[in-house]
């Protein structure tokens, strides 16, 4: 594609991040250390406004203060008015219906950059197949993905996460955008595959926070893991992705963090359910969206679909939404037919 023009310190553009939560509120802080100025669009009026008089997001992401270059709104014109890039971070469940709200305001050519990790239980499409149905097969579409805590960015430590885009001049764009010396930001042109990881993992974590609640120790975590991985590339690879892309930052990368750390919202749901919470009282009590509950019901769907073989998805799905107990899902995984381990990665577990 050519005429893309870098949103750089120098072009004084402002850039749009739709959507407040703990990730774009982060992104929207690297940006503006960076020295850009950023309108970071919110859909909570109590969010707005401690955003608008006290410069914090208790809300989402409490103990950080706004910068200056910053400017929030709940205007869509006036957050996206002039933005050469436009960053949607906002849940997979609403993505469709924000995108909807904001498209009449997206000026000619802008660059839509996802940062949502998440499967549209609906249609079973990822991010970039709504986008390509709400605007158009010639949109210019990006994804950022890769294990980062929005926590952890927003105290500038160090990160690092790839860009992917069938646009390589996009993705290289992107690239330079939000590259900084505490954000390291490689390019993929594998949109599915960042995509599919970004999404899976959030499964996997739930699985393995299930796992540390039932007090099944480190070895079962690492089964879950491998295995985990290993339905990532079943899946990814009958959709077109590149397995090296799973192996990388949005597949393993993002797997490995999400599924050890206690940091992860999908893993604290996992692990509530292992301690015997239900899942509505899991719920009930959260204020962020654990994208793995959702996730796991599109996922478990769109594997039937297409016949993909996908055990531990399935697991989890029938846990969070048929009552399935995990100690039965266990046993019911540890006694499938026993395979080659090779041959398995085309038929996990």
């Amino acid at each position: 594609m050519t005429g893309i023009t870098s949103p750089d310190c120098s072009d004084n553009r402002p850039l749009a991040i739709i959507g407040a939560g703990s990730w774009g509120t982060a992104l929207a802080l690297l940006l503006a250390d960076k020295g850009l100025s950023c309108r970071l669009w919110v859909l909570e009026e109590e969010v707005f406004e401690e955003l608008r008089t006290d410069r914090t997001n208790r809300t989402f992401l409490p103990g950080v203060n706004l910068s200056s270059r910053i400017t929030p709104t709940r205007d869509f014109g006036e957050a996206l008015h002039n933005a050469a890039v436009a960053v949607m971070a906002v849940p997979s469940h609403v993505f469709r219906p924000v995108l909807r709200q904001a498209r009449p305001h997206f000026r000619p050519n802008v660059i839509l950059l996802s940062a949502t990790k998440g499967v549209e239980i609906e249609s079973r499409l990822t991010m970039e197949g709504v986008v390509r149905q709400e605007m158009g097969a010639e949109a210019v579409y990006a994804v950022l993905s890769g294990p980062s805590f929005a926590r952890e960015v927003a105290r500038r430590l160090p990160t690092a996460v790839t860009i992917a885009s069938r646009v390589r001049e996009a993705a290289r764009l992107l690239q330079r955008l939000f590259s900084s010396p505490y954000f390291r930001v490689y390019t993929n042109y594998d949109v599915t595959g960042v995509e599919l990881g970004g999404a899976l993992k959030n499964i996997f974590a739930i699985g393995t926070g299930i796992l540390e609640g039932m007090g099944l120790g480190d070895n079962t975590r690492a089964a879950l893991i491998t295995r985990g991985l290993a339905e990532m590339v079943r899946l990814g690879t009958r959709l077109g992705a590149n397995p090296m892309t799973l192996a990388g930052l949005a597949g393993l990368g993002d797997l490995v963090l999400t599924c050890t750390s206690r940091q992860s919202r999908n893993f604290q749901v996992g692990l509530k359910l292992g301690l015997g919470q239900t899942i509505a009282q899991i719920l009930e009590g959260m204020a962020m969206v654990a994208e793995g509950v959702k996730t796991s019901q599109a996922v478990h769907l769109l594997a039937r679909d297409l016949g993909v073989d996908m055990p531990l998805v399935d697991a989890v799905f029938h846990i969070l939404y048929e009552g399935l107990h995990p100690r039965e899902a266990v046993r019911n995984l540890m006694s499938r037919d026993l395979k080659d381990e090779l041959e398995a990665m085309t038929d996990t577990w």
